[in-house]
């Protein structure tokens, strides 16, 4: 019998489906850019910008590439690099640096405000809030979400963004962080994730248990790790280890 105290939580395609909504995303918030920057130069009486969408949002993305290369502490946090390289892009547009800084900033909140537009999986709530009467729960996640704007924050005290600690998952910072706010030791804990590589593989190396949202039913499951093809498959495997 396990004697567990602690759930963590992956969130992007643990929680929700995250296809389409990066896309979504990233289209949509360097359209509205192009689109609001263009009717602010003309009441201003200023040529259009000569970057066009489709060769802009190619450079935007070689320009947050090479900040990743260059600040290598910095490439899992992405809000940074996306802040950085709307700014680079714009300044080398001829913006002047306090403009460029203003831009990047509103096309960084149109970002995340469709970034938070997931839909949890219909199970999601109900699930995290039955678990929340029987265990301590955490978020930690990789991207770059805005969580306390979405409806499921309330379940989650304590949420960690890897890439804001400049330690993206699978580093271990992450996990030590959540189970040092939580005050759990690992073995008492466990984490929910979809990744092998920066979900089940760092929290198993720790001592917790683990549970991969997959259904991939190839992969060799070492000592407490535990497979699920979806996230309304956990309570059976807590019922089964509390058993």
């Amino acid at each position: 019998m396990t004697a567990l105290q602690a759930i963590t939580f992956d969130l992007d395609d643990t929680l929700w489906d995250n296809h389409g909504v990066m896309l979504r995303t990233e289209e949509g918030h360097y359209a509205w850019l192009l689109e609001a920057l263009g009717m602010w130069r003309a009441t201003r009486q200023e040529a259009p910008l000569a970057l066009g969408y489709e060769a802009g949002l190619q450079d935007y993305l070689a320009r947050r590439q090479q900040f990743a290369k260059d600040v290598p502490e910095r490439r899992g946090d992405f809000t940074w690099l996306r802040l950085r390289a709307l700014e680079a892009q714009l300044e080398a547009e001829d913006l002047p640096r306090s403009a460029a800084i203003l831009w990047a900033a509103a096309a960084m909140n149109e970002f995340h405000r469709l970034r938070i537009q997931v839909t949890p999986h219909p199970e999601a709530a109900g699930l995290l809030a039955a678990l929340s009467e029987r265990y301590q729960l955490a978020a930690i996640t990789n991207g770059n979400i805005h969580l306390k704007r979405q409806p499921l924050a309330a379940y989650f005290p304590v949420a960690i963004a890897a890439g804001e600690l400049l330690a993206p998952k699978p580093d271990h910072t992450p996990f030590l962080t959540a189970l040092a706010k939580l005050d759990v030791a690992p073995e008492h804990a466990m984490h929910v994730g979809d990744s092998w590589a920066e979900d089940i593989l760092p929290a198993q190396q720790l001592g917790m248990h683990a549970v991969w949202v997959s259904s991939d039913d190839d992969q060799v499951l070492p000592p407490r790790v535990h497979r699920i093809a979806h996230i309304k498959e956990l309570p059976a495997i807590l019922e089964r280890l509390d058993g």
